[in-house]
């Protein structure tokens, strides 16, 4: 069969589990030499009956799977639903929930919650997170800059239990930002790419080490008034709008990063409805692999290219039900 272009084509492709091997084998190993997770050989012997390989060299674990390695490991759902599964986290714009992923595959829910979790770990890696040795910007103004903007992620007053409602109102916090998490987000407008993670708060130590780690030095940055963005001159051509006053002056403003913002929140709210602090990172992960990798003129990506670069970074990762639900730690005795 023809390799699948639709989620339609998608589901028919992967029915068969001896396909389902061989596409996500090549991804793996492009040369078709699958290495050992073992011993790293190359010559590992394919056994047909059971779908896996066999290394030639003596030791404990010598037969492996291809899901061995990637963020499928030790799972007992097939790769059946598990490519369908992958095919449509990457490709829905405002994401897939674990209910509706747990009707559609025939899992239970839980399983499909994990599941998503998991693929997300997978996506963070092209996502390009902070800290990479690539850095933004070149230097340049307009087409060459870099947008920086935070946002707040959090429940809305109206939608709070009273008494926590009523803590805040005492608090003064009603139509604040005090309980909710912080994002960082940065647009290299030239690479069209975004980078974007959660940080502990809005010091001006925080955020300036985040861009000073990201950022080439003499790029053109564009922020808002935000007094966390002072001195960003020194090392920068730093550039301000004032949201009191205008959202745009000329080439200087952040609405690449609003659009970003926008669809970050519209699966958040829409789609995942709640979603715990400590999850956010890789919600936040799922959407920037969707925008670094969405269909433009300079960039034709359709689905098929965006399932496909998302298989050759699923290796090297695992996340475990304890880790996920933060049951990793030893409990007291």
């Amino acid at each position: 069969m023809q390799e699948p272009q639709t989620f339609q084509e998608a589901i028919l492709y992967f029915a068969d589990r001896k396909r389902c091997v061989d596409y996500l084998a090549l991804r793996r190993w492009p040369d078709g030499k699958p290495v050992c997770p073992v011993c790293q050989r190359k010559d590992a012997k394919f056994l047909e009956n059971q779908n896996r390989w066999q290394c030639k060299a003596i030791h404990h674990h010598r037969q492996f799977s291809v899901k061995v390695g990637t963020v499928m490991e030790d799972s007992a759902i097939p790769l059946e639903k598990w490519l369908p599964a992958i095919w449509a986290i990457v490709n829905d714009k405002n994401g897939i929930s674990s209910w509706e992923l747990h009707r559609t595959l025939g899992v239970t829910q839980k399983s499909a919650w994990f599941m998503l979790h998991r693929i997300r770990l997978g996506m963070s890696l092209n996502a390009k997170r902070f800290g990479t040795n690539k850095k933004m910007g070149d230097g340049g103004e307009g087409d060459g800059a870099v947008e920086v903007d935070e946002t707040f992620v959090g429940g809305r007053p109206k939608n709070m239990h009273r008494d926590r409602r009523l803590r805040y109102a005492q608090a003064g916090a009603i139509g604040g930002t005090t309980g909710k998490t912080v994002v960082l987000g940065m647009l290299d407008r030239a690479a069209r790419e975004v980078r974007a993670k959660v940080v502990p708060d809005l010091k001006r130590q925080t955020l300036q080490t985040e861009i000073l780690r990201n950022v080439k030095y003499g790029s053109a940055v564009y922020t808002d008034e935000l007094v966390a963005y002072e001195k960003l001159h020194w090392r920068y051509v730093h550039d301000v709008v004032n949201h009191m006053e205008t959202y745009v002056n000329g080439r200087v403003h952040t609405n690449g990063l609003e659009n970003f913002w926008s669809l970050l929140k519209r699966g958040l709210r829409g789609t995942y409805v709640a979603v715990e602090p400590f999850h956010l990172e890789r919600y936040v992960d799922e959407q920037v692999f969707r925008f670094n990798h969405r269909a433009t003129k300079d960039n034709p990506m359709n689905d098929a290219d965006r399932f496909s670069l998302a298989l050759t970074q699923i290796a090297g990762k695992r996340l475990t039900y304890k880790e996920v639900t933060g049951k990793d730690e030893a409990r007291p005795r």
